[in-house]
């Protein structure tokens, strides 16, 4: 996912705008809130609502008929939720996540799923919300505060993973090392390791001697300064 800069409330990268309306299907559970997005956006020439749906399983159908540019998606509806719905359709159209919900681990969901953009209601008006549908046309992301966080943290996380693989090529470390490596960083005993991984507390002893003879290290203090980088090999 391209880095994107920090708004107050949203986030959209910029990209130019493509000439004629973005052709756009709402799909919210509650009619209300449907009659409301589309009010917003039937005000802009530059959006054509093309139609609304009230659950996945007819988002996808009219998704297949009606070919958008753009889906507005809500996270939790009958019959089929959000999540599963933009797995099915993000291949064929742009999904963009429109819901009350900023819970991680529905934001990381929708994302994995395909959903090229999450907002919250309450985190945008009206002029943003149709700038956000013509720049996801354009394959621009647009994302509430708490999903920039979600999407940072995956980031950090999967950064964290490589540098680990890095070290575990760089000292020569079994699989099994580095899995008990992670958790010595952890500040897990040898008994809590073993507890963790159904192994003889011997075993892991072995193990946590191999991988300091591996590290150049004498105590744990040392072997999680140097797997963690924060202290010269050696």
């Amino acid at each position: 996912m391209p880095d994107l800069p920090d708004l107050t409330n949203l986030t959209i990268a910029s990209l130019d705008v493509a000439a004629g309306p973005v052709r756009t299907l709402i799909v919210d559970d509650n009619p209300v809130v449907r009659t409301g997005l589309r009010s917003l956006l039937d005000a802009s020439p530059d959006v054509e609502v093309v139609g609304e749906a009230g659950d996945g399983i007819l988002a996808e159908s009219m998704v297949r008929n009606l070919s958008p540019d753009v889906v507005l998606l809500d996270v939790r509806m009958p019959r089929r939720d959000g999540v599963q719905t933009a797995r099915v359709i993000a291949p064929l159209t742009t999904v963009v996540m429109l819901t009350f919900t900023d819970e991680p681990e529905h934001i990381r969901a929708a994302l994995d799923a395909g959903a090229a953009g999450y907002l919250v209601h309450g985190s945008f008006d009206a002029s943003t919300l149709v700038h956000t549908v013509r720049q996801a046309a354009q394959g621009a992301g647009a994302f509430s505060r708490q999903a920039l966080e979600v999407i940072r943290e995956g980031r950090a996380s999967a950064d964290h993973a490589v540098e680990h693989e890095d070290r575990q090529r760089q000292f020569d470390l079994s699989e099994r090392q580095r899995e008990l490596m992670e958790l010595i960083s952890r500040g897990l005993t040898n008994a809590e390791i073993a507890a963790e991984l159904y192994l003889a507390e011997k075993t892991v002893k072995n193990h946590v001697n191999a991988i300091f003879g591996k590290l150049v290290v004498t105590n744990r203090s040392e072997a999680i300064a140097v797997w963690l980088g924060r202290r010269p090999v050696g």
